[in-house]
């Protein structure tokens, strides 16, 4: 079975998001923002993938509509990080990019479903 393109990306996003949890915890020593970053940024494929096998098409569009809320939590703490200063601009330019592509596919996805 062939992954969807937002299964694919989420996937990604989330080994982005372990490695970058990793290197704020080692090399930047921070925990708690972290710790909420690596929790939602993960999560989002988590569901999209759980959305993507789902018993209904009502229970697909709830999975999509918590990865995306999952989505827009994860862009605060990336903004968070940036505006404290754990991420330079360019690390914060990269992850916004990802991120921001991710929610437009899934507002995507949540809109088909009102047609």
């Amino acid at each position: 079975m062939q992954e969807s393109i937002i299964e694919t990306k989420s996937f990604q996003f989330a080994i982005r998001i372990v490695k970058l949890y990793q290197y704020l915890c080692e090399e930047k020593r921070e925990y708690i923002l972290s710790k909420q970053l690596v929790r939602c940024g993960t999560s989002i494929g988590a569901n999209v993938s759980e959305a993507q096998r789902g018993q209904s098409k009502p229970d697909f569009y709830a999975k999509i509509a918590i990865s995306l809320k999952e989505a827009n939590e994860t862009r605060y703490w990336i903004r968070l990080l940036h505006a404290t200063e754990y991420l330079s601009d360019r690390e914060y330019i990269s992850l916004d990019a990802d991120i921001n592509e991710i929610i437009s596919i899934l507002v995507a996805i949540c809109n088909s479903k009102e047609r």
